[in-house]
This record gives structure tokens, sequence and C-alpha cells, in this order.
């Protein structure tokens, strides 16, 4: 099986990217289900716990704008496929 060393630069960026949308996306459904917790017998979120979760949300978002983009700058099919084997 082929490892990230043997992929192109390219893909080793969208490897990247994808590695921070997936740490991104923990972080905010980590964050969101903790609250959620916290208020399950009553109450509501502060503002400060809803502008932590907006800020969690609005990285994520960019990360998954930025790993749309450098999927889309890899050249060949074939690495493309191999980077989502790789992925998996």
């Amino acid at each position: 099986m082929t490892s990230l060393d043997d992929l192109s630069d390219a893909a080793k960026i969208a490897h990247r990217a994808f590695s921070d949308m997936r740490h991104s996306k923990t972080a905010h459904f980590d964050r969101l289900t903790a609250i959620d917790a916290m208020y399950e017998s009553g109450g509501a979120p502060s503002l400060a716990e809803n502008l932590e979760l907006k800020k969690l949300l609005g990285l994520h978002d960019k990360n998954v704008m930025a790993f749309k983009a450098a999927f889309a700058a890899i050249a060949e099919d074939e690495e493309k496929q191999t980077l989502i084997e790789l992925m998996s």
C-alpha cells in the first residue's frame, strides 16, 4: 500500500487539511455534547458558551473549505483515490 510519504506535495497538503478538519469537527462536537449535558435538566448555555461554539464551528467551516480546495488541487485521479484510501 502507498504511504503518505509517496504522495505529491499537493496530496500531503490535502491530507493535513483533512486531519485539521477531522480535529475541528471533533472539538466542536465534543464541546457541544458537553454543553448539552450541562443543561440536560434545564437552563440554557451562556453567551460565552454560545460564542465558544460559534468560534469552534467557524474554525471547522474554514477547515472544510481548506480541505475542499486542497483536494481539488490534486492533479491525478489515481492519487486522489490513494489519498481517500489513506484517510479511511
